[in-house]
Order: structure tokens, then C-alpha cells, then sequence
């Protein structure tokens, strides 16, 4: 953001955060904090109590297609930090403050997450055979929203890490089949790379409508997108 012209006339002042402690770092170390410190979204994070950027992706797509409603019951894949259950729980009023119904949030990771009020955080392994019957018995029922912001570590080849992430948006939509109910809404990040057509072709076949967005909190030199697929047919 540019600064105010100073008394000498020497133009407007780089207010850019630089990364001063660059000594032992790698490049790729460097590159990433400096990308930190100065992406507005994490500062829009930090000043909203959101514990990473990527809430700011799923109150986007909520604002369009309005799935995370008073009552829903929500499964958030992957949820470690935890900022998509801090937005599902206000949104589907799961702490009860407003009248109307109260619905609930299930996060699952394979790492303990900090607690989050009015969400339920599970060490969980949704890949394992029984994920779905155990996650339905938390719910009492059927899902009505299943989300994944789930990414795989990168290994540094572009397609591979394409493949890896395309294969695990896969297996999440295949748990959504099993647990949520009809008209339900699945929330997947996926990456742009040519090889998820079968994923789309699946999805087409599954739900009324399947949209791609690239949200505005997503990064402009981000591969990513997001796949929201509404009317689960059951």
C-alpha cells in the first residue's frame, strides 16, 4: 500500500513488509513468508480471529450458494486450523444465540486441533471403513453439508501433486455419498490441471448442480479452485 509524499518530494514510500531474517533460509521459506506478511487476507484473519485466510474462501461461496444454514449439520474434512468451523458455527447457528434451529459442526483431522465453541473436533481418519457410521453417530443422522479444504503435502512436481489432490477430493466426494442426506451440498478444493473431469463427471451424476469457483481470497498464482456440488440426488 503506498505511503504519504514526504516534505523532500522523493515520491511515495515502499511500505511493502520485507523479510529482514533471511540468513539460513531457504528461497522457498523466504518466498512464503514474505508472502505472509504481506497477503491482506492473513491480516483480515488475524483481525477477525479467524485462525487461517481459507475462512474467507468458504464465507465466499456461502454468501453464493447460502449451504451453511440455521439447522445444517456440517462435516469439515481436513479441518486443521479449524477457520472453516469457525465460520459454519455462527452461520448454522450450532451455539443456539439466535432463534430457529440449532445445527451442528463435525471437524476431522488426522492431527489434534485447539478447540473451537459450539463445533465438535474429532481425531479421525475418514478414509477408514467405519469413518461414516461413526461420523452419522455423532450427528445424529445424515450430513447435510459435507467440506474439504483438504490439500496434499507437495512434493514439488506439478502434475503429481495434481493427481495426489485430485484423488483425495475423490475420496472425500465418495464420503460424502455415504453420509449425506438428500439435497444435500459437497464443498471440495480440487486443482485446475485437466485430470479432474472424472471427479466432475461423478459429481454430475450425484448432485442437481455442480459449480467451479476460484475464490477472491484464493491466491491469483494459486492452481486451486473449489468444486460446490448442491441437490445431492442420494
Amino acid at each position: 500500500m503506498p505511503g504519504k509524499r514526504d516534505n523532500s518530494g522523493r515520491g511515495r514510500r515502499d511500505l511493502r513488509v520485507r523479510v529482514k531474517t533471511a540468513k539460513g533460509r531457504r528461497l522457498s521459506s523466504r518466498n512464503w513468508l514474505d508472502r505472509q506478511l504481506n497477503d491482506p487476507y492473513v491480516a483480515r484473519a488475524r483481525d477477525a480471529g479467524y485462525r487461517s485466510r481459507a475462512a474467507f474462501k468458504i464465507l465466499e461461496l456461502n454468501d453464493k450458494y447460502r449451504f451453511l444454514v440455521p439447522g445444517a449439520r456440517v462435516v469439515d474434512l481436513g479441518c486443521a486450523p479449524g477457520g472453516w468451523c469457525q465460520v459454519a458455527v455462527p452461520c448454522v447457528n450450532a451455539l443456539g444465540k439466535r432463534p430457529g434451529p440449532v445445527g451442528r459442526v463435525t471437524g476431522l483431522d488426522l492431527q489434534e486441533v485447539e478447540p473451537i465453541m459450539g463445533a465438535e473436533i474429532h481425531r479421525l481418519d475418514f478414509l477408514q471403513d467405519d469413518a461414516d457410521v461413526q461420523i452419522k453417530a455423532w450427528l445424529g443422522g445424515q450430513a447435510d453439508v459435507v467440506m474439504s479444504d483438504m490439500a496434499v503435502a507437495s512434493c514439488g512436481h506439478k502434475q503429481t501433486d495434481h493427481l495426489r489432490i485430485v484423488a483425495l477430493c475423490e475420496a472425500a466426494a465418495y464420503f460424502a455419498f455415504d453420509v449425506l442426506d438428500g439435497n444435500g451440498t459437497f464443498v471440495a478444493k480440487v486443482l485446475t490441471g485437466g485430470t479432474e473431469g472424472a471427479l466432475q463427471h461423478i459429481l454430475k451424476q450425484k448432485f442437481a448442480k455442480v459449480a467451479n469457483v476460484k475464490p477472491s481470497a484464493s491466491r491469483p498464482d494459486s492452481s486451486e479452485k473449489f468444486v460446490v456440488a448442491t441437490g445431492f440426488r442420494g
